[in-house]
């Protein structure tokens, strides 16, 4: 997906879509079919275990199916981890899905994905780009999808971390979830991070994928592919860490000794502390 013209790269088409989530999918199951069932219950995010977190991403793609969301469980407050709109649908579905034993789980998984798969094969380019709502705001349905491969790709992460076992840190999924983040640069150093107005900072990811990241501000931040001038501030990282941090999984005051730091300190130090953009 690299480009030398654009920092993101192209959007994938219908067929790369379908290839990519397909894969992730896949990718998903084989790890939740080698669990121990103890592994299933541990915390993964916050108010939510491993089991939990499968149950989200059930829940999504079959509310994305045409599926009608559960309804709202009857009396008391929402879980302090409920904090807007998508966090208590999301809430339902898992709500929903835990009492289901994890082998139905993960049947389910394997059912409402390849059901999705097939959906999506039959779409047109037409229908791939016509308007439709995603959690960045209104764009088309094919940007919704290019989400959903960031998003499973995180909770895959989310259950890898719980449970101990790390994996699937290169390749054109995660190259795709990188991806997404880089469209989000300008926001992180623009707003986030508080870059002034005429400054450049670089994020250099050390590997499994090797990438040097440029952000100009120019009265708006913007992500460039080169620098016009040596960037006031950098810092070096893994591809992982990067985005663990940039999907607000980590504190980033515990990590900073796994971050590089060059010039502006201040900047610097804003910049590693500041990537997380998700709700």
């Amino acid at each position: 997906m690299g480009d030398l013209t654009d920092p993101a790269g192209p959007r994938p088409d219908r067929e790369q879509l379908v290839a990519l989530l397909s894969r992730e999918w896949a990718t998903l199951a084989e790890l939740l079919g080698g669990l121990a069932d103890e592994q299933w219950t541990r915390p993964a995010l916050p108010g939510w275990d491993v089991h939990d977190v499968v149950a989200h991403v059930v829940g999504t793609e079959r509310q994305l199916s045409g599926e009608p969301a559960p309804p709202a469980p009857l009396g008391g407050d929402e879980p302090s981890h409920v904090r807007n709109p998508i966090g208590q649908a999301n809430e339902r579905w898992v709500l929903s899905l835990r009492d289901r034993s994890h082998s139905e789980l993960l049947d389910e998984l394997r059912a409402v994905t390849a059901g999705r798969l097939a959906a999506l094969e039959q779409l047109s380019e037409a229908e791939l780009r016509a308007p439709a709502w995603t959690p960045a705001g209104e764009a088309d349905y094919g940007r919704f999808m290019e989400i959903r491969i960031f998003d499973c790709y995180m909770h895959e992460q989310d259950i890898r971390a719980a449970v101990g076992l790390p994996g699937h840190e290169e390749g054109p999924v995660v190259e795709a979830a990188l991806r997404e983040v880089v469209l989000a640069l300008g926001y992180i150093v623009g707003k986030r991070v508080g870059a002034p107005d005429g400054s450049r900072v670089t994020i250099r990811l050390s590997g499994p994928i090797e990438r040097q990241l440029h952000v100009a501000v120019d009265g708006r931040a913007k992500a460039v592919a080169e620098l016009d001038g040596p960037p006031a501030a950098t810092i070096a990282l893994s591809s992982t860490l990067f985005l663990r941090l940039a999907g607000g999984r980590l504190d980033p005051t515990s990590v900073l000794g796994q971050i590089a730091r060059v010039g502006d300190p201040a900047l610097a130090e804003r910049l590693a502390t500041n990537l997380a953009y998700t709700i």
